[in-house]
């Protein structure tokens, strides 16, 4: 059953569903920045646009585009700037 996910008064959008082995979500961010709290550990893969993110404990943003990905720990916060619409599939552990 597909489940529909709006934060950030509706900049971002998603839907959770199962995939073979964990689920997941497929979503889009609009342009803004944007500050995430993680209950599971987190893959997050960059369908189109790119994210820059600034991990837990790091000093520095980095930015990852279409095809590349970034882990987060469960129970972490995580920052990101988002400068053009993107499209992102995240998998939860």
């Amino acid at each position: 059953m597909l489940e529909t996910n709006e934060y950030f008064d509706g900049k971002v959008k998603s839907i959770a569903f199962q995939t073979n082995t964990l689920p997941a979500t497929v979503g889009v961010m609009e342009t803004g920045e944007y500050e995430f709290d993680t209950a599971k550990k987190e893959t997050i893969t960059i369908v189109s646009g790119a994210l820059t993110v600034k991990l837990p404990d790091a000093n520095d943003w980095h930015t990852y585009n279409k095809g590349e990905h970034f882990i987060v720990a469960a129970n972490q916060k995580f920052q990101l700037k988002v400068g053009i619409a993107t499209a992102y599939l995240c998998t939860y552990e």
